[in-house]
């Protein structure tokens, strides 16, 4: 059980407990679907001697079942129960790990319950989280197959014309149909926005002899895809198709790096290089990629510090790009995973460059 492994990891570190409110850690260590509960203190308190208590307002007293759990109503002080509970589990005091994302209201109050030293729980949950499990691999390439196939679904659009507001919205609602859900809002550049690594999309008409980029992801069982093309609507500025080629040159060769013992800054140093060496450097604005699982953003972190050693069921993704401000710009990204000592892509869309 995933609990146990966090309580291991807490008693190896001399960690007293932990303290995990709603998101995508929570979801990893118990299953339990519980949402954003918005200003209701929502935590799951967890000890180092293995003991934890879920405490939960009463709106989820028909979603948490066969699990402990203590429930709070409206008109009662849930940091009174939680002081209970916190004594319980013989929590009165001590170091304790708090869910990076929890609301700050909430932590200020917890702060009054006792003479707690509080780090974040990140620091233990990410060499969990950081390699998967066959099942959550192969919850992510059914996400990553489902965003390929909106990609082979945008070529038969007619995309000219169209706002990038409009074929965002497009996209979104494709993913949907495919997926679970999203994985983030879709980027839609075109033209001289997509000099803009993260242009919102607007009422920017797109236009023959633009490049535009598209970036999106689905969700599958709560695991993520994050894919982007550059496509091509007509004949484009011939500097941007040089981009192109270069740009999905320093993607292969990071890809080729890819294997099990080396480290994260590796996969990016061959990306950065070879975009260097075509004379755009300082164009290359961003690292090489992120990792990617229950959040589209996690560890490891594929950039010039990446000292993570890549592991066999790692997932990241790799998206080197060039960005000339008043001309445009190019990315192309792919979800990777190490398997059997090398790299191997999960999204698998056509990666020469298209126009349309």
């Amino acid at each position: 059980m995933r609990l146990q492994k966090l309580v291991s990891l807490m008693k190896e570190r001399n960690f007293d407990g932990a303290l995990i409110s709603p998101g995508t850690n929570l979801y990893y260590l118990t299953g339990l679907k519980i949402h954003e509960a918005g200003e209701r203190l929502t935590v799951l308190i967890v000890s180092a001697d293995g003991e934890y208590r879920l405490l939960a307002p009463s709106l989820y007293e028909n979603v948490v079942r066969n699990f402990p759990v203590t429930f709070w109503r409206d008109g009662e002080n849930p940091y009174d129960k939680l002081a209970w509970i916190l004594a319980e589990l013989h929590l009165s005091d001590g170091r304790l790990l708090v869910e990076d994302t929890m609301r700050a209201d909430w932590l200020m109050n917890i702060i009054r319950l006792g003479p707690f030293e509080f780090y974040p729980l990140s620091s233990l949950v990410r060499e969990l989280r950081m390699v998967k499990d066959k099942g959550e691999i192969e919850a992510m390439k059914h996400a990553a197959k489902a965003a390929d196939r909106v990609f082979e679904e945008i070529l038969s659009w007619d995309l000219a014309g169209m706002r990038e507001r409009e074929l965002a919205l497009k996209i979104e609602l494709t993913l949907r149909e495919l997926s679970d859900g999203i994985s983030f809002e879709p980027i839609v550049a075109g033209g001289e926005n997509a000099a803009n690594p993260h242009h919102e999309p607007g009422n920017r008409r797109l236009r023959k002899g633009d490049m535009v980029i598209l970036d999106y992801g689905a969700k599958w069982k709560g695991y993520c895809s994050d894919i982007t093309r550059t496509i091509a609507l007509g004949s484009p500025n011939e500097r941007l198709v040089e981009i192109y080629e270069v740009v999905k040159e320093a993607q292969e060769r990071a890809y080729r790096t890819v294997r099990a013992g080396i480290m994260a800054k590796d996969v990016d140093g061959a990306a950065r290089e070879t975009i260097a060496k075509a004379g755009y450097g300082e164009y290359f604005t961003h690292r090489t990629g992120h990792g990617l699982g229950l959040d589209v953003h996690e560890e490891p972190y594929i950039g010039p510090n990446g000292e993570v050693v890549l592991e066999n069921g790692m997932t990241f993704t790799i998206e080197p790009g060039i960005y000339i401000p008043g001309l445009g710009g190019v990315r192309i990204e792919d979800d990777v995973v190490v398997h059997d000592g090398k790299g191997k892509r999960l999204t698998r869309a056509e990666r020469e460059l298209i126009r349309l």
